[in-house]
């Protein structure tokens, strides 16, 4: 779908004046991102929207979720793989290319746009779709060559600045509200609202026992209270593709318990509809935390399990939501933390500064000013390192003669490679134990009694 409607190849970076923007997506998550930011452009803006093939394309279902209320809800998004995409940015040249994919992938696209580019390359743009505190290193890596990195709080800026600069990376990022916040509840009144809503996430808790931990208490809770439903909502049901793999699908759990009460149930769909009927949205971690509070829905962090970067919920330490699992039987929550809010994805509109730096960065291409950044390290290997990226991005959907090559050739010396470094970290972990052995003199050594 395309909003607007000027003529292809219009290259302009004034504020105010009608740019193409392209979109590329893959996965339920970053589609969703991906549409959400597009809805907050310049609606003089054109705004194109597509799903590349790859391995964690999302569902239907999923796809239909991601896409809510969004302006491209209704028509939904094409599929295209890497050589469609190459084409389309050879015929529309796009102004400004948001690459909405997963980090191996964002390196690929940033290589084939660049290439398929006629006249001045587009502004090439990525971001992490959720909360992404923890800070970390592959996050910058992998979008090492993108002219602008879209974070949703002032933390976020403030430490994957101070990553960059610890790592010696040059990088630009820009402040924006995560897009999919909602402002106002559909349809039911707070009064009406009686479900409570776990948010479920594929990576946290990671261990099988802790799984089945935690759904054996959100059934404990429900028995508590019969009165509400304990709606685990899930990205996915088991089987359909997700970001990032689940080991261990709630809903597979669920099903093997026994005497499991009627009020709980296992949902999918958008978070908003979940939203609209919450009496409290419960999580170990996830942005739907975030949304609720946007909504004034009571929250619950679960801590169960601790709070750790690990468990990508240290973000909320400070808030004022934690609390263990049998909590959620109680109808008195407490509001988050007010200093805690401004730092941390609910800042003032006024305070964003993505769609600027956009601006800023259109015109420097108009005028020639805007070089490609050098790939941050990963570059060993040259043109079969780059095939091999493009193989391991894209899966099944690279089905050229050199992706296969590079992966019968690739795939025995990576792993002599992991081999060989793994030996060398036990041999330096051995030596450092032989030096801090010498280094303790017996004679210096207390000796108690």
């Amino acid at each position: 779908m395309t909003a607007g409607g000027a003529a292809a190849g219009s290259t302009t970076g004034e504020p105010g004046r009608r740019m193409r923007v392209l979109a590329v997506a893959d996965s339920d998550s970053y589609v969703k991102w991906g549409a959400a930011m597009l809805d907050r452009m310049p609606p003089e803006w054109d705004r194109e929207l597509v799903l590349l093939a790859t391995p964690v394309l999302p569902s239907a279902a999923q796809l239909a979720a991601a896409l809510a209320g969004s302006m491209f809800a209704a028509p939904g998004a094409p599929v295209v793989d890497l050589r469609d995409l190459a084409e389309r940015v050879a015929r529309d040249r796009p102004d400004v290319v948001l690459l909405s994919v997963r980090g191996p992938v964002v390196r690929v696209l940033v290589r084939s746009v660049v290439a398929a580019a006629v006249g001045p390359r587009p502004v090439i743009v990525s971001g992490l779709p959720g909360i992404s505190i923890p800070e970390t290193y592959q996050a910058l890596y992998y979008r090492s060559q993108v002219d602008l990195v879209v974070l949703h709080s002032k933390r976020e800026v403030r430490a994957f600045t101070e990553l960059a600069a610890d790592r010696g990376m040059q990088q630009s990022f820009a402040l924006a509200t995560l897009p999919f916040l909602p402002t106002r509840r559909a349809g039911t009144s707070t009064d009406d609202a009686a479900d409570i809503v776990f948010a479920a996430q594929a990576k946290v808790p990671a261990l099988l026992e802790e799984r089945v931990g935690l759904v054996e208490r959100l059934v404990a809770v429900a028995r508590a209270r019969p009165d509400r439903r304990v709606v685990l909502k899930l990205r996915g049901l088991a089987g359909e593709p997700q970001t990032h793999a689940e080991k261990h699908p709630l809903d597979t759990i669920l099903a093997g318990l026994d005497d499991v009460p009627p009020n709980v149930v296992v949902s999918t769909g958008p978070m908003a509809e979940h939203l609209d009927r919450a009496a409290v949205l419960a999580t170990v971690s996830s942005t739907a935390a975030v949304e609720a509070i946007a909504l004034g829905v009571p929250v619950r962090l679960i801590d169960d399990f601790g709070v750790s970067g690990g468990l990508i919920n240290i973000v909320f330490e400070g808030s004022g939501l934690f609390g263990p699992t049998e909590s959620l039987a109680a109808d008195e929550f407490a509001p988050p933390a007010a200093a805690w809010l401004d730092d941390n994805y609910l800042h003032a509109a006024g305070d964003t500064d993505w769609i600027a730096k956009i601006e800023h960065a259109a015109l420097l291409r108009s005028r020639g000013a805007l070089p490609l950044r050098r790939q941050f390290r990963g570059s060993l290997g040259g043109a079969l390192r780059r095939t091999w990226d493009r193989k391991l991005a894209l899966g099944p959907y690279d089905r050229s003669a050199s992706g296969r090559f590079a992966y019968v050739a690739v795939v025995p010396v990576r792993g002599a490679v992991r081999r060989a470094r793994a030996l060398r970290a036990r041999l330096r972990r051995a030596v450092e134990r032989r030096r801090a052995t010498r280094l303790v003199d017996p004679a210096e050594t207390p000796i108690s009694g």
